[in-house]
């Protein structure tokens, strides 16, 4: 028989400089682990809604997470709002982090996301190890243009340094103009473009991650997509190398799997796929 269609509940979260956002909360009865998810750049948690019921559906607590400046958050970028990793990774997940334990005490914690989400969650784990036993990835790759094949390779170094020079001369990135994320803040592109030109995770005011990123030892679960340009499997590889303690499995989708395109955006709509894969790994 399969399990009831768990109902969205949002959970209100303030951040410690007074950001709000809503946490977005897919809760089974049988719950026997919960997992805080981190979306794409620029996409709001709303649109993971059927990802986290059938990984719901699966027996996982799933909590959504709102990135600051889209969706339920209370904030959005232009010239007098800018903010960078530092308070997403350093504010908003501790506050998400706190709520996810209140709602789903007792039971064993996973971290995950898709594109910038799997690789924010990355850093989260090197600043907080604590934080999490296990990390799910989908659709998540570094940014790093040595990373990509060509053509990609030649277009990501210039990607990193237009597009932290569009969002500062601009205010912020008008990324639904452009076709590349949402409206990003100035200090967001300009850590991205230091990964995507360095590859290096150095957030302003936290510094390099690598040391405390290869500290991390958790076990990973990461699925790729067959059509995936902006995370093929080489730049999930790249990612993955940052974590050389964990133990990651990897499984890559075509669309007779996914029933859809297997790009970075169509599994978000047809995640049965994913989530049972997800889902058949340990607690942690």
């Amino acid at each position: 028989m399969t399990a009831p269609v768990a109902t969205a509940k949002p959970i209100a979260i303030e951040s410690a400089d007074g950001h709000r956002s809503e946490l977005l909360a897919c809760l089974p009865e049988d719950a026997g682990r919960s997992l805080l998810w981190l979306p794409a750049l620029g996409v709001a948690a709303r649109h993971y809604l059927p990802f986290a019921q059938a990984l719901a559906a699966r027996g996982v607590a799933v909590f959504l997470h709102e990135w600051r400046g889209h969706g339920s958050s209370s904030l959005r970028a232009g010239r007098d709002r800018d903010w960078s990793y530092r308070e997403l990774l350093a504010y908003d997940l501790p506050a998400s982090e706190a709520a996810v334990a209140a709602a789903s005490p007792g039971l064993p914690r996973l971290a995950g996301g898709h594109s910038l989400g799997g690789q924010l969650a990355s850093c989260r784990l090197a600043l907080e190890p604590a934080s999490a036993g296990g990390l799910w990835l989908a659709g998540t790759g570094a940014p790093y243009w040595r990373a990509f094949p060509f053509p990609h390779r030649l277009v990501l170094p210039v990607a990193g340094l237009a597009l932290p020079w569009l969002a500062a001369r601009a205010g912020s990135l008008p990324g639904r103009r452009i076709g590349f994320g949402g409206n990003e803040a100035r200090g967001v592109m300009r850590d991205w473009g230091r990964s995507a030109t360095s590859g290096l995770y150095a957030p302003a005011g936290l510094g390099d991650l690598g040391e405390a990123m290869a500290a991390v030892e958790v076990p990973v679960r990461a699925a790729v997509f067959t059509g995936d340009w902006l995370a093929p499997a080489s730049s999930l590889h790249e990612l993955l190398s940052r974590l050389p303690r964990s133990r990651p499995r990897i499984a890559s989708f075509d669309e007779g799997m996914l029933g859809t395109r297997a790009d970075h955006f169509a599994w978000m709509q047809a995640p049965a796929a994913v989530a049972d894969w997800l889902a058949e790994g340990p607690n942690t």
